[in-house]
């Protein structure tokens, strides 16, 4: 098991756990950096959306720079427990939530009205189209929300022509 450390905001060079082996590829630090750089303005008050969650690092991030709510997506049962473990640790529990499922499952129980969106799903997986879908046909997210999708680098990127999109690589 190894740590990440979260970058800015109230919980600043706090530890986030990381799963020991391969299954899960938290998001490089440069790229952390980069991206809330560029989101500091949207995040007050904000409710966020982290699928395929990870770590949850993305999420608790939010959460240090001034996020509302997280809610995290997570469909490998431990981790997910790890996620809730540490919301425990920052004392961020009462502001998140951890649903332990497929994203495509989750997105048809999930309430509200995100602001923001992150998914960084596993390279091996087709972009998550039908996801996106059924959160916009639920009306959790529309033409104000901001959406970041993570792909591997040479890979086909997608457009969502309803949403501001902003995609990262792991380049």
């Amino acid at each position: 098991m190894g740590t990440l450390r979260l970058t800015g905001g109230t919980l600043r060079s706090r530890s986030v756990s990381t799963p020991a082996g391969r299954a899960v590829r938290p998001t490089p630090a440069r790229v952390k950096e980069a991206l809330f750089s560029i989101l500091a303005d949207r995040l007050d008050n904000a409710n966020v959306l982290d699928l395929f969650a990870g770590t949850g690092a993305l999420g608790f991030e939010a959460l240090s720079r001034g996020a509302a709510h997280a809610t995290f997506v997570e469909l490998h049962a431990p981790t997910a427990q790890a996620i809730r473990t540490t919301a425990g640790e920052l004392g961020v529990e009462r502001r998140s939530s951890v649903i332990c499922a497929p994203a495509e499952k989750a997105a048809t129980r999930l309430a509200g009205h995100f602001d923001f969106v992150y998914a960084d799903p596993p390279y091996a997986l087709p972009p998550p189209h039908l996801t996106f879908g059924t959160l916009r046909s639920r009306r959790t997210i529309d033409a104000s929300t901001t959406l970041v999708y993570e792909r591997r680098e040479g890979s086909e990127p997608f457009v969502l022509q309803f949403l501001r999109v902003a995609e990262c690589s792991d380049a």
